[in-house]
């Protein structure tokens, strides 16, 4: 999705853009042509490919990538042929120095862009780029080139315009804020039902009585029906809304969040909305910890931990001092522009 955002920016200063993907498990290849992108589709494989190394060095996600990354490199160079692309934008975890290498390799003149997360691997590249809040320039030292320049922090996210476009009606509706509408996203797919687990868990909370509850989920979340269900059982007016395609205008309208602490946690800052983190995958961890330490969220921990800390926290809760607080802490760190300040940084320079 953030590379979907970064080559929308870029096709509107006329730059041409183009896909290589491999259809695994939750591939969006319809979707990047349904907004006119072209796609260079990687051969599927019918069987597993154990990923294997002869040192003994295999990255965390190395399985992620559906085949060992020399074949993957291989793949990619084909769908490069004749191509000669200017940039080469790798976003993907089971991706190294080792596969950059031999890419570049095979491309004299071309420049790449990591997209990284992690800070985990090394890396061959020209530009890094790591949305993270908390992520420092020192953490990617010994993992990038000397030529390497990195681009660190929220105020690089990648976020689709209509954010920015929404953010001065969102943060003039809380000048006077007020709990009235609770948004509720824990993503499309949300496989370990947290939205289930936060809704149970807020009928053991005090909220407003004319508060108004909106669930934002995905058509193909496997808990849609459950959270359907619980949905009616609340004793607040309550919305299940599904494959929205307004969620700037949700978070601008809405005074307060629970969602997973992913790419959206920078929408949300970008809004000026306050937000309870549920972290869903121990690589959210950090940027959750670092919202929350910097004051422009609330950790709650992961999934198992749900039904103690939301009733707890919204008991000992103030929203007419802690609303303000989050808000203006939030606004800093991001202003939306994230796209147009990355694709300066790739077309702009000379």
């Amino acid at each position: 999705m953030r590379c979907l955002t970064l080559a929308e920016a870029l096709r509107e200063q006329e730059n041409e853009c183009m896909f290589v993907c491999r259809p695994n498990d939750g591939n969006l290849i319809d979707r990047i042509s349904e907004q006119g992108f072209s796609v260079s589709v990687l051969p599927e494989y019918s069987e597993k490919i154990a990923v294997r190394e002869k040192s003994g060095e295999v990255l965390k996600h190395a399985a992620w990538l559906g085949c060992d990354w020399q074949i993957d490199a291989q793949h990619t160079l084909d769908a490069l042929a004749d191509k000669h692309p200017d940039w080469l934008v790798v976003d993907h975890y089971a991706i190294d120095a080792r596969w950059e290498t031999v890419v570049l390799a095979a491309n004299p003149g071309m420049r790449l862009l990591a997209i990284d997360d992690l800070a985990d691997r090394p890396h061959a590249c020209h530009k890094l780029l790591d949305q993270n809040l908390g992520r420092k320039e020192r953490d990617y030292a010994d993992l990038v080139p000397e030529y390497c320049r990195t681009l660190i922090g929220p105020k690089y996210a990648l976020l689709r315009p209509e954010f920015a476009e929404w953010r001065e009606y969102s943060l003039k509706r809380r000048q006077d804020p007020e709990l009235k509408q609770l948004l509720l996203n824990m993503g499309g797919v949300d496989n370990s039902n947290a939205t289930g687990m936060i809704l149970n868990a807020l009928k053991q909370c005090p909220l407003p009585s004319d508060c108004r509850i909106v669930v934002i989920m995905g058509k193909t979340a496997p808990f849609l029906e459950s959270v359907k269900s619980v949905s009616e059982s609340l004793p607040w007016s309550t919305e299940v809304r599904i494959d929205v395609d307004d969620m700037a205008r949700e978070m601008a309208e809405s005074d307060l969040a629970i969602g997973a602490a992913g790419s959206t946690a920078w929408e949300r800052c970008c809004l000026g909305l306050p937000s309870f983190l549920i972290v869903l995958a121990p690589n959210q961890a950090p940027s959750a910890k670092a919202l929350h330490d910097q004051g422009s969220a609330h950790w709650l921990g992961y999934t198992d931990t749900i039904s103690e800390r939301l009733p707890a926290k919204l008991e000992s809760w103030r929203p007419e001092d802690e609303l303000p607080r989050m808000t203006a802490n939030a606004t800093t760190l991001t202003n939306g522009r994230g796209s147009r300040r990355l694709v300066h940084h790739l077309v702009g320079e000379a």
